[in-house]
């Protein structure tokens, strides 16, 4: 278990790895309000990588979650037929947004909600929120590792003999449990928290939630069991999230961040690729 749990940080410390490019407590530029001072120095994957809030105070997913569906049962037998589905939408939209998802590192990871919140989101817009993101990522997608770990389930593009849309992750992946999914739990966290820190655009930030952790039935890498049961484990690290002090103070940061841009007229650009690829539906998802 102990191996286990190296290896766990070892995947999420590399998937942190592109956002070592600055100081952690670097202000920024843009017109932020006194109330959303620098971040205090934090504890660190590795240099220049944030760890999350909770340390080892996470959800148990094990405790928390059913098996995933064995194969032969009617669980499984739906979850290959969304498989099935969902890869005849290569070549679309969608397929090239659910690849730019599959990439979870700093800072390209961090503007996946631009377009859903309506403001930029980056280290120098928002630097707060770029920390929140960057330390709620670890703490959801750790949060998968009990079960993924125990489950060791494989992946679709594994027990198909196929390709993902990533394919720089797939050695990796090949290794890694598929269920739950870590990058639905992290999505799905994400939407949570910044609908609590903009619920004018709730609607909007939750389908891309949503949208996130289905893009990686289109990308192959998972089984559509797997995404329903990573927003769970999503659920269960925000509501642990809330009792941490440090993670209160950066989201009244973060939220003072975000009016701020929004007060000033500031809005995200370049969203009409995202509004036509969200557009295309993935059939048979629940």
């Amino acid at each position: 278990m102990v191996a286990e749990s190296k290896k766990s940080l070892l995947i999420v410390a590399a998937l942190l790895a592109g956002c070592a490019t600055g100081p952690l407590t670097s202000p920024s530029p843009a017109l932020i309000p006194a109330a959303a001072l620098p971040p205090a120095p934090v504890p660190e994957l590795r240099p220049g990588v944030p760890a999350g809030y909770l340390g080892r105070a996470l959800p148990d997913s094990l405790a928390l979650l059913p098996p995933p569906p064995a194969k032969g049962s009617p669980g499984f037998a739906r979850d290959q037929a969304v498989s099935r589905a969902s890869q005849k939408l290569k070549g679309s939209p969608r397929y090239a947004l659910a690849s730019r998802d599959a990439d979870l590192r700093f800072p390209h990871v961090a503007s996946t909600f631009s377009c859903a919140l309506g403001v930029p989101v980056s280290q120098q817009d928002t630097p707060r929120l770029y920390l929140l993101l960057q330390r709620s990522l670890v703490d959801a997608g750790l949060a998968t590792y009990a079960a993924k770990d125990h489950y060791k389930r494989t992946r679709p593009f594994v027990f198909y003999k196929e390709a993902t849309c990533f394919p720089g992750d797939e050695a990796q992946l090949r290794t890694d449990g598929s269920y739950p999914s870590g990058h639905t739990a992290i999505g799905w966290a994400w939407a949570l928290l910044l609908t609590e820190l903009s619920p004018g655009q709730a609607n909007a930030l939750l389908a891309r939630g949503r949208a996130f952790g289905e893009n990686r039935l289109i990308c192959n890498a998972h089984w559509q069991s797997d995404i329903l049961q990573g927003r769970a484990v999503a659920a269960g690290a925000v509501a642990s999230l809330h009792a941490n002090a440090d993670f209160n103070a950066d989201m009244a940061a973060a939220r003072a961040e975000i009016n701020a841009l929004r007060g000033n007229g500031v809005q995200a650009q370049d969203c009409e690729a995202e509004t036509t690829a969200l557009a295309v539906k993935i059939p048979g998802v629940e």
